[in-house]
C-alpha cells in the first residue's frame, strides 16, 4: 500500500466531520509530499526543531500543528506560524503562547489537553481542572481555545479505551460553544473507537505512513 492509497481509503472511511491531521513526525520530506500530492493539507510533528525546518522547506500551504509536549522555552520557534497547538497542559505554558502570539501579532489556536489516561507520564490537566483552565484563558487576549485533546491509556481493553474517550466527550459537551468545536483524540490503533464517542478529529501516523523507525 502506497501512502496516497493509504489516505485515500482512511478520508473514505471517516465521517465528513470529522478532520484528520497526519502524523508526520520523523518521516523524510518525500513522504509528506506524497501525502500532499494525494489532498492531505493538515500535517501534525511533536517535535519543535523537526516542524520548523519541515514548515520552512515544504509548500507554504500546509496548516501545521504541534501534538506533542510542547516546553515553554519552545514556543517562540513556532509561534509565527504553528495553526493549532494540540497540547496546552498548563497554566505556564499558556502565558507563554499568549506572550510569543503577541509578539507575532497573531491570535494562536489551542486545544486544551486533558489528562484521562491511567498512566501518569501523560500531560494534561484535571477533568476537574478544565473549566478553570478555560476561564483563566479567557484573559488572554493572544490565545483562542477551540476545544479539547486527550489521549487514551495504551491498552488492549477496548472497553477501557472507549469509557476514557467518553470521559473527555461528557466534559467537550459541557463547554463546547461558537468556539469550542474541536474534539481532537483517536491515534492509529484506537480511531474508531474515538470517533464512535464523538471526536471531530483524529490524528494518524503509521495507519498512513506505515510503521515507524525507532
Amino acid at each position: 500500500m502506497t501512502i496516497a492509497s493509504n489516505l485515500k481509503a482512511i478520508q473514505s472511511s471517516l465521517p465528513k466531520e470529522v478532520a484528520l491531521v497526519a502524523v508526520s513526525k520523523t518521516k523524510p520530506n518525500t513522504a509528506i509530499l506524497e501525502a500532499y500530492q494525494a489532498g492531505q493539507r493538515i500535517f501534525g510533528e511533536n517535535k519543535v526543531q523537526e516542524l520548523a525546518q519541515k514548515a520552512e522547506e515544504l509548500p507554504k500551504d500546509i496548516t501545521w500543528h504541534m501534538i506533542g509536549h510542547l516546553q515553554t522555552n519552545k514556543v517562540k520557534f513556532i509561534a509565527p506560524f504553528v495553526s493549532l497547538i494540540h497540547g496546552l497542559d498548563s497554566l505556564k505554558l499558556l502565558k507563554e503562547i499568549n506572550k510569543r502570539a503577541e509578539q507575532n501579532n497573531r491570535i494562536i489556536h489551542c486545544l486544551l489537553q486533558v489528562h484521562i489516561a491511567t498512566e501518569s507520564s501523560k500531560f494534561g490537566f484535571r477533568i476537574d481542572e478544565v473549566e478553570s483552565a478555560l476561564n483563566q484563558a479567557e484573559k488572554f487576549e493572544n490565545i483562542k481555545i477551540v476545544g479539547l485533546t486527550g489521549m487514551a491509556t495504551f491498552t488492549d481493553d477496548t472497553q477501557q479505551v472507549a469509557d476514557e474517550f467518553k470521559s473527555l466527550k461528557t466534559v467537550f459537551d459541557s463547554i463546547k460553544n461558537d468556539n469550542i468545536t474541536t474534539l481532537s483524540m483517536g491515534m492509529s490503533g484506537d480511531y474508531n473507537l474515538a470517533i464512535e464517542q464523538g471526536s471531530t478529529m483524529v490524528r494518524l501516523g503509521s495507519a498512513i505512513f506505515g510503521h515507524r523507525n525507532k
